[in-house]
């Protein structure tokens, strides 16, 4: 029988791919904020209670890092509280959760990619509260997959993407950090790998595999690369979508050069980690799966054609 699948945070980038996905496994309700109010335990306990699913997603989040800092009550309820919430109603219907967390967990101190076990250091009130909801989700001691990943992009929602794009299109000079590493991942990259987890194990064997997993693009990159990249791939305009359209008002790209940057001259609310690489070898070695490289991802995001993101020869779908 299939299973009834709640799913939060269809509004947004990753939700928005998970969601078609997910309807192919099972029953997949995704609520309004009208139905579900992340930032009030009621509501979730209530909505949760009420649907029983076998299978709980929780792709939303508060994601704005900078606007955080100043926002930590919101931040905090509904990135570290609504996830143990969630969390203690799956424990409660014998439900598995899966919750998406972020490289912020970490300081950035590091010079090698961070694996599951590296210890936790996070710059801000972004990082602290999903790391918070990490401890929530295993102190409740549900079923879970927690993924971790890093610089989500895509053709919806906000993003650095996107920002770029839009800001091409406006200016003939871009100035972008380029002492930030990480690995851009595709949204519907993330959203792929997860279906094909969820589809090739029975709950039973996921259960048996709870814990962290990194979940991100192969590979590495700057924001300035990452910048340069986008603007390369988007030289031809007729071979995109009409999403490219939107992104950019309909307007051409008139920017001519990118400058580098260091992060003391681009200075923002929120700290960032300066190196948030993350090691792939457990969800390999777990999972067998692997995605592609972050360039790979950003050429097929710009074609956008609706197909599922490609995996690696490793993790077939």
């Amino acid at each position: 029988m299939p299973p009834t699948i709640l799913l939060t945070g269809k509004s947004g980038q990753l939700g928005g791919e998970l969601f078609p996905l997910l309807q192919r496994i099972g029953e997949t309700i995704a609520p309004s904020h009208a139905d579900l109010d992340l930032a009030d335990p009621s509501s979730i306990r209530r909505l949760v209670r009420e649907l029983r699913p076998s299978l709980i997603v929780n792709a939303a989040a508060y994601t704005a890092v900078d606007q955080a800092e100043s926002d930590e009550p919101r931040a905090r309820a509904v990135n570290a509280v609504a996830p143990g919430v969630l969390a203690e109603e799956a424990k409660s219907l014998g439900a598995l959760l899966v919750h998406y967390s972020t490289d912020y967990v970490f300081d950035g101190s590091q010079r090698s990619p961070y694996d599951e076990s590296a210890p936790t250091s996070p710059l801000g009130v972004y990082g602290r509260g999903k790391l918070a909801g990490e401890v929530a989700i295993r102190s409740a001691g549900a079923a879970h997959l927690i993924f971790r990943t890093s610089w989500v992009f895509g053709t919806s929602g906000k993003n650095f993407l996107l920002t770029i794009l839009r800001l091409a299109s406006q200016r003939e000079e871009l100035r972008v950090v380029s002492d930030q590493t990480g690995a851009p991942t595709w949204s519907r990259a993330i959203a792929s790998a997860t279906a094909s987890i969820l589809r090739r194990f029975p709950p039973a064997a996921l259960a048996e595999r709870s814990g962290i997993y990194h979940l991100t693009a192969a590979g590495e990159t700057t924001w300035y690369d990452f910048a340069r990249a986008i603007l390369e791939d988007c030289a031809d305009p007729v071979r995109l979508g009409p999403w490219f359209t939107q992104a950019t008002s309909g307007r051409p790209l008139i920017a001519k050069s990118i400058l580098p940057i260091p992060t003391s001259e681009y200075p923002t609310p929120a700290r960032r980690p300066a190196y948030s690489v993350l090691s792939n070898r457990k969800l390999l070695q777990t999972f067998a799966l692997q995605l592609p490289d972050w360039r790979s991802q950003l050429r097929q995001a710009l074609l956008d054609d609706r197909n599922e993101a490609l995996l690696s020869p490793n993790s077939p779908l």
